[in-house]
């Protein structure tokens, strides 16, 4: 399925949650992104929205469904150009929307081009709740160190759906891409070598589920890669607590450049 316009994952009559298809054609070194849309009543959050290299297209899906002055919250996972280097664009035609980023990442706003910080809400270290006006809480979760040293996943308790950022992650090879997983051992193969290189380390990812791993779960959504429902969501919890990542690997990406005792003590 390489092109479709939007997927529904949760739809009642108050409460919507949507992944915001793709760009109709895959272009080589460009790293597919996920983006979505949750629609509680008349009420819109965007999640994770991405880069102005896909904002029109994103613009179009999300115009297509609601009214753009009906969008009230957009989430940033983290600070990554791909998630986030849109926002100035969301911000100039979503006139009453607030941001939400991990407070690590405010600072850095100004190189997009945000200097009104009366529209950005800072996310503590220890996460918080983003409240929706019929008082809905939408839970935002640490997520640090996966990969970024300030990121959070969002958990909607309406839908069960837990946006994951980075987390979960896989890289399509081309022509291959599919938006839900129907087979998770060929999908975490998918997984394994972005999560290797771009996770902190196992105890990063231990403390990680150890947190969302508490709540009830119906799917993970990643900003890249597929969608894991049903049983994928405890065998994604199952190989990403185990894995080995990061600084446990340290010593394979220096290549022949690994550390070794001199024999000499410096200074």
């Amino acid at each position: 399925m390489a092109q479709f316009s939007t997927l529904s994952l949760y739809d009642d009559p108050r409460h919507k949650y949507l992944l915001l298809g793709w760009e109709e054609q895959e272009e080589e070194g460009v790293v597919q992104t996920n983006q979505y849309m949750i629609l509680h009543e008349d009420e819109v959050i965007l999640v994770d929205p991405g880069g102005a290299h896909v904002f029109p297209r994103v613009l179009a899906n999300v115009a297509e469904k609601v009214n753009i002055s009906h969008i009230r919250n957009i989430f940033y996972s983290h600070q990554d150009p791909d998630v986030s280097s849109g926002i100035t664009l969301w911000l100039s035609l979503a006139e009453n929307a607030k941001v939400h980023i991990s407070g690590l990442w405010v600072r850095f706003l100004p190189h997009f081009g945000v200097y009104d910080q009366k529209r950005i809400a800072a996310i503590p270290d220890q996460g918080g709740s983003l409240s929706l006006r019929d008082g809905t809480r939408l839970e935002l979760i640490p997520s640090h160190f996966l990969h970024s040293t300030g990121q959070f996943s969002l958990y909607d308790p309406v839908s069960k759906i837990l946006f994951s950022g980075d987390i979960g992650a896989a890289i399509f090879p081309p022509g291959k891409r599919y938006p839900v997983v129907e087979d998770f051992d060929a999908h975490s193969k998918l997984m394994e070598g972005f999560h290797k290189r771009y996770m902190a380390s196992n105890t990063a990812c231990r403390k990680w589920v150890d947190i969302v791993s508490s709540r009830e779960i119906s799917a993970i959504a990643p900003q890249h890669g597929a969608v894991m429902k049903g049983d994928s969501v405890r065998r994604f919890f199952d190989w990403f607590r185990e894995l080995r990542c990061g600084v446990d690997l340290l010593d394979s990406f220096y290549g022949g450049h690994a550390l070794r005792p001199t024999g000499r003590r410096a200074g």
